[in-house]
């Protein structure tokens, strides 16, 4: 077999596995539009960490109206008014962040990206990471509604 050969049936190989992969994954987010994730990536490094594997869900029916507004108060104000980025706080998290007189770093995650990161992702703060949220939090919010 040629080297030529050789070298294309590999990227034949890791193409189709790269397709395989992602539609794995679009079909795991389409899943868990209907289905609670039995198991999350932020669960498994938890427990890889020795802190345990802790979860309950709570039915969103079974919520209070209030719990649920304090939710979306706490964490993302413009919950119902952004596609899952909020970029005016990003712009603002990235100027504040720039400023080394600031000791705490200004995130911008909306609960969008919170789930994603929460249930698809690991913690931690790289560009690999925040690359795989954008995409991730722009499936979920075109799949989940």
């Amino acid at each position: 077999m040629s080297k030529k050969k050789s070298s294309s049936t590999f990227w034949q190989k890791l193409k189709r596995f790269l397709f395989i992969l992602i539609l794995a994954n679009i079909a795991y987010i389409a899943i868990c539009k209907w289905v609670n994730p039995p198991i999350t990536a932020v669960m498994i490094a938890s427990l890889l960490k020795g802190n345990g594997l802790q979860k309950e869900y709570l039915p969103y029916s079974e919520m209070g109206k209030n719990c649920k507004l304090a939710v979306i108060c706490s964490e993302d104000q413009l919950f119902h008014d952004h596609n899952g980025f909020d970029v005016d706080a990003i712009k603002k998290a990235i100027k504040y962040n720039k400023d080394p007189k600031h000791k705490k770093v200004l995130g911008a995650s909306t609960i969008s990206q919170q789930v994603a990161k929460n249930v698809f992702l690991w913690n931690g703060r790289n560009w690999l990471r925040k690359g795989l949220e954008v995409y991730h939090t722009f499936m979920i919010e075109w799949i989940w509604g």
